[in-house]
């Protein structure tokens, strides 16, 4: 028991003192990554530490030694559940919600009737919990992926939705009239200019919408699926006392999140570079 508490403390100072040594270094994109790296490695093996070392009930806490063998063991259970969730539901919901709320946006900046109307209703049907609508969505289309890409839908198409409305605004008024002084029509202005100013709007969206879809779909779960799905997994799994499996659920479902955000963020460095948020 002390020997593991020894273990987890020295690592805890070890882990400090490497990464305070590095942050003290030019910021580049060595440090950056590795950084993050040595704290998460820092955490686990804490974790480890500590669960061992306070001989914690498995079901209270499983060590990440216990979860990393449920994980290679249940590799298959993992990729079915992480299709039915993930592709199947999260990424549908995230394409049709985000794909519907960039054309509405359009509508939306071009009638002013519909700004004035849609949005304030976008800002309430934000503000319901997904607890309460996911249970109606369920009963609507049924207990497959459909009824929880309808929930990612509903979650991810006002946040995207207000970002873009948003993001046609950024352009300034100077801007604006200079196009109209080349004869520029709509459309020739919102392809040119507006659309490249809203982008960074756009992208935000984009990146609040990924995180949404993902706790859209695994909640939607817990309120009816077949007999697969991270959100049935996770239910089931606890009331089994499996609590090695959620944790390798919850890795997979936090490793899906960051990879999704990241790529996001990668096309958006691309496309946004002449943005002072992308000049480091």
């Amino acid at each position: 028991m002390t020997g593991w508490l020894i273990f987890a403390l020295l690592v805890w100072a070890g882990g400090w003192w490497l990464n305070a040594r590095l942050a003290a270094r030019p910021a580049t994109g060595f440090t950056s990554l590795i950084i993050p790296v040595i704290f998460g490695l820092t955490l686990i093996a804490v974790w480890e530490g500590v669960v061992r070392g306070f001989e914690i009930s498995p079901v209270l806490l499983p060590a990440p030694s216990a979860i990393a063998a449920r994980f290679a063991a249940s590799t298959s259970i993992l990729w079915e559940d992480f299709v039915q969730t993930v592709i199947r539901g999260a990424l549908t919901g995230y394409v049709l919600g985000c794909g519907s709320a960039f054309l509405i946006a359009i509508l939306v900046d071009r009638y002013d009737f519909l700004r004035r109307g849609l949005l304030p209703v976008g800002n309430f049907v934000a503000a319901l919990p997904v607890i309460g609508l996911a249970p109606i969505l369920v009963m609507w289309f049924g207990f497959d992926w459909q009824s929880k890409a309808a929930v990612v839908v509903v979650m991810v198409f006002f946040p995207m939705l207000v970002n873009t409305v948003q993001g046609l605004s950024a352009s300034s008024s100077m801007q604006r009239d200079l196009m109209r002084t080349w004869a520029a029509g709509y459309w020739t202005t919102l392809l040119r200019l507006r659309l490249p100013a809203a982008m960074p709007f756009i992208f935000n969206g984009l990146k609040i919408a990924s995180t949404l879809a993902l706790i859209g779909a695994i909640v939607a779960e817990f309120f009816g699926s077949p007999i697969r799905g991270m959100g049935f997994r996770i239910s089931t799994s606890v009331g089994q006392l499996a609590l090695d499996l959620v944790w390798a659920e919850i890795v997979v479902a936090a490793i899906t999140g960051s990879a999704f955000y990241g790529v996001i963020a990668l096309i958006e460095r691309s496309v946004t570079f002449w943005h002072p948020s992308q000049r480091h």
